[in-house]
């Protein structure tokens, strides 16, 4: 028993949180066959199956549910440890995840993460875009970034990015040209829109606000699509109305590629949040993004 190799138990923790293997192996950042080799190893040594195993699930015996229970906090101390000691560097280091949507992605990262990851030379930075809300720690993450309205109420939640936001509608020369422009939110529902679909599925309704009064409609979808990039090229290419994040068409407006459509109806909405479970120790890389988000002005002191 002693010579069980801790790198296998922390695996088959990993692969008993997740119920697979290759979500188990996308929080390793190691493929899914060689958690598979690791559990193979670890069953042998033992004598026991720890793992039932199907094409579609995978499920912990009777022995591997004993061992995780007493497995766990036995690995939590190990870690606490490992990230007590870590504090004694003179610089951070370590890996932080971070799980963030599309639009923090695209418009409020990449500026944040190359002034972090210059000044933390020893953190290496893993960012996954998903407009899901998702379990940051039982996904393998560090910490998320959501909307307000998406936070979990057992979270730490510090804002990061804008704190004010703004959808709008917008719509080429061309198409207002031929079309007119609709004078009030119901006057949509006779042109041709671009709607968009997100991960989930879902499309929701366009809700337009002037003085706390908010119009909400359905119109039909000239083209849905997933993506802002596909969205915005249909609107200057003159195919209908657009609604999105205001800053998705900052350039295109400037440009006059794109108008503004009902500019006195824009609904503005909370900025962002960076969230994480609250945890006696802190992992050194998420401690110091934290400090760097509030310290560098992304987050009202």
């Amino acid at each position: 028993m002693q010579d069980l190799p801790l790198a296998d138990l922390d695996a088959f923790a990993t692969i008993a949180r997740m119920r697979s293997f290759r979500a188990a192996g996308r929080v390793r950042g190691v493929s899914a066959s060689s958690l598979s080799e690791a559990m193979r190893r670890l069953e042998t040594r033992l004598g026991l199956r720890l793992l039932n195993r199907t094409t579609r699930s995978v499920t912990l015996t009777e022995a591997g549910q004993r061992l995780l229970d007493r497995l766990e906090p036995m690995l939590g101390e190990i870690g606490t440890a490992i990230e007590d000691i870590n504090s004694l560097r003179d610089r951070p280091a370590g890996r932080l995840r971070l799980n963030v949507p599309g639009i923090v992605a695209r418009l409020i990262m990449p500026d944040i993460a190359s002034r972090f990851l210059a000044r933390y030379p020893d953190i290496t930075l893993e960012v996954i875009s998903d407009d899901s809300f998702v379990d940051v720690l039982a996904e393998g993450f560090d910490a998320g970034v959501r909307y307000e309205e998406s936070l979990h109420q057992d979270m730490i939640a510090i804002p990061i990015g804008p704190r004010r936001q703004r959808y709008v509608c917008a719509a080429s020369p061309a198409y207002l040209e031929e079309h007119g422009a609709p004078g009030h939110p119901r006057d949509v529902l006779a042109h041709a829109s671009i709607r968009h679909r997100f991960v989930s599925g879902r499309i929701y309704n366009l809700e337009f606000e002037r003085d706390g009064e908010i119009f909400s409609i359905d119109p039909p979808a000239r083209l849905t699509a997933d993506t802002i990039e596909m969205e915005r090229a249909a609107a200057e290419a003159g195919l209908g109305l657009l609604f999105t994040f205001e800053d998705f068409l900052e350039d295109a407006l400037a440009a006059g590629t794109l108008v503004r459509v009902l500019p006195d109806w824009t609904q503005s909405f909370s900025g962002p949040y960076l969230y994480f479970h609250s945890r006696k120790y802190m992992p050194t890389a998420l401690r110091a993004f934290v400090d760097f988000v509030r310290e560098d002005g992304h987050s009202p002191k």
